[in-house]
């Protein structure tokens, strides 16, 4: 089984926020394989399927971002679920311009505290990550860049997210089925 869970902040508050773009592509997921529509699970809501005979799980985190980590205590639970090859997390990046996005099979929280929470609770960096860009921050911008992310698009942005959703999910779909490579 792999799973993949989209990040952001419960709520109707947070929906249009550029903290939300993990749940955005997790909705856009579930759509595009025809998975059923997400079920209360343990601190998550998830909807379950097969891509080309591959059990996958999406997950959005029920808690906040900064406590995401809570959500994969069901994955944690499962033997056979193995971080490094069977998680893809999707997170927002304001450091990367809207309309673009990198996977890599691990790295570092780089500040994200999503993602630190993520590495907490699994005691590794050892999970792909794919960084939705939702930057970068303006110019002369002297807020602090979290008033930024749990602002919502600017209408030109949201464009250009929702331009690059058909893109990364055939980049998540790819995942599925060879990995990060």
């Amino acid at each position: 089984m792999r799973a993949v869970v989209g990040l952001g902040n419960p709520g109707p508050e947070y929906a249009a926020t550029r903290h939300n773009a993990g749940f955005w592509l997790a909705d856009a997921l579930v759509a595009r394989w025809g998975f059923p529509p997400f079920r209360r699970g343990e601190r998550a809501r998830v909807s379950e399927g097969e891509v080309e005979g591959v059990p996958i799980r999406v997950l959005k985190p029920t808690t906040y971002m900064n406590s995401s980590g809570a959500a994969l205590a069901s994955l944690r639970a499962d033997p056979g679920f193995t971080p490094a090859t069977d998680l893809l997390i999707l997170v927002d990046e304001f450091r990367i311009p809207c309309g673009t996005f990198r996977l890599r099979a691990d790295g570092s929280a780089g500040g994200h505290n999503g993602l630190k929470s993520i590495e907490d609770a699994l005691q590794s960096q050892q999970y792909a990550r794919l960084r939705i860009g939702v930057g970068p921050l303006p110019d002369g911008w002297t807020g602090d860049w979290s008033d930024y992310v749990l602002a919502p698009f600017t209408p030109e942005q949201e464009e250009q997210v929702e331009a690059v959703m058909p893109a990364l999910v055939d980049i998540v779909t790819k995942w599925v089925k060879e990995g990060v490579r």
